[in-house]
């Protein structure tokens, strides 16, 4: 009897579409980087004093999504270690961590812990008092005579999880350490973020400033077709479809990752489909599917605070199915899931807040109604599909 997986197998097997796909991922670092050469050069210049021996400025970069940041610096750090002599009196480290990923930015000892894990040494996730394992990390950075550069991505995350506290210790550890000297590289895509943290913070921080405008829809045909070129094989992309592409990612504030991901996709539905080329359609099916990953993304991102008030929303929508809901309903429930989770209650005005931002982020509808005597209500909806409802829960009730 055939198996009815051979088919779907067999003509993945012959392959029509794709050439290299790494191309159009994220961790592909392509030799030139389009569009951003001024940056870079100025990234450059900043972090060049450290090839002597003497420590660069803190430094910070920001700019939205998909706007080169990472790459930028990541092409910088590789030529700075190939140009350094191995010969030197000192060691270079340059280390990346991302300060978004799980399980990494909640805490100051976990960031600690995974920044002790990449200089090569070793603490357990949990146990030990957070000043034993800050001292670890100051007696490991100073182990010996060393310039050590740490690349803090999505650094607007540690404040958010933690407190200004922990960066402001980090840019004033010089004065701790004898025999090396270290330096902070940050990296937002918050352009508000400055703005929001401790003075002793910000001036510390960002002594030197690089700013990553966002591509305009010329600049990211230039990208794709250059990817693409690679990526697929001869003749794979329709006409228009490149074109589409960069307006999609030109209208999500210039998102060179977004446009790659897009194009990645693309390749993926039409190679499914059993197509000979990628077509519009497969680029508007790509373009639904990361639409919805998108919204996954900014909940999974959200405090706990805001992952109960938006639990107790999918609860009473589940409960209720298509009769409206109240803000008042909403806070009876999520002041119910606080206690049982012996979490903080904030007020109700608070929890509004919260509401109002869900609905401007168009994961909910609100509807202000008038009640007569009884005042005006807010009624609320959720607008997002079954599947994605079906995901976030399941994503909230993992993070709680």
């Amino acid at each position: 009897m055939a198996n009815p997986l051979d088919d779907i197998f067999d003509s993945f097997d012959k392959n029509k579409i794709f050439n290299d796909k790494t191309v159009l991922q994220s961790r592909y670092k392509p030799e030139e980087i389009l569009y951003r050469d001024e940056q870079i050069k100025q990234v450059a210049s900043i972090l060049a004093p450290v090839l002597r021996g003497e420590r660069p400025s803190n430094l910070f970069l920001y700019g939205k999504t998909g706007t080169g940041k990472t790459l930028s610096i990541q092409f910088v750090k590789d030529e700075l270690l190939k140009r350094f002599k191995k010969d030197s009196p000192f060691s270079l480290r340059i280390e990346y961590l991302n300060c978004k990923l799980k399980k990494i930015s909640d805490t100051e000892y976990r960031i600690l812990a995974e920044l002790i894990k990449k200089l090569g040494g070793e603490v357990s996730q949990t146990g030990l008092p957070t000043q034993a394992v800050y001292s670890k990390f100051v007696e490991l950075i100073d182990s010996k005579k060393q310039m050590v550069i740490l690349i803090l991505d999505e650094i607007d995350q540690t404040t958010k999880k933690i407190s200004d506290d922990f960066l402001y210790n980090l840019t004033r550890l010089n004065s701790e350490l004898s025999k090396s000297q270290l330096s902070i590289i940050g990296i937002s895509n918050d352009l508000t973020f400055l703005d929001e943290i401790d003075s002793r913070v910000r001036s510390s921080l960002s002594e030197e400033e690089v700013v990553f405008h966002p591509y305009n829809a010329l600049q990211l045909q230039k990208i794709l077709k250059e990817r693409a070129s690679v990526c697929f094989k001869e003749g794979i992309v329709d006409s228009g479809v490149i074109e589409k592409c960069s307006a999609y990612a030109a209208r999500e504030h210039g998102d060179a990752r977004r446009a790659l991901d897009l194009l990645r996709i693309a390749g993926e539905l039409a190679e499914r489909d059993g197509s000979g080329k990628i077509l519009i359609k497969h680029l508007d099916e790509a373009n639904n599917k990361l639409e919805r990953d998108k919204i996954l993304d900014v909940i999974g991102s959200e405090p706990k605070q805001h992952h109960f008030v938006l639990y107790s929303i999918i609860k009473l929508h589940e409960e209720k199915g298509k009769d409206p809901f109240f803000t008042g309903d909403v806070y009876n429930l999520y002041q119910s899931l606080c206690q049982k989770n012996k979490l903080d209650i904030l007020t109700q005005r608070r929890v509004s807040d919260i509401v109002q931002e869900f609905d401007m982020l168009g994961i909910i509808n609100v509807t202000v109604v008038s009640k007569g005597r009884g005042g005006r209500m807010r009624e609320i909806k959720l607008a997002i599909s079954k599947d994605i409802i079906g995901k976030a829960k399941e994503l909230i009730e993992n993070s709680i």
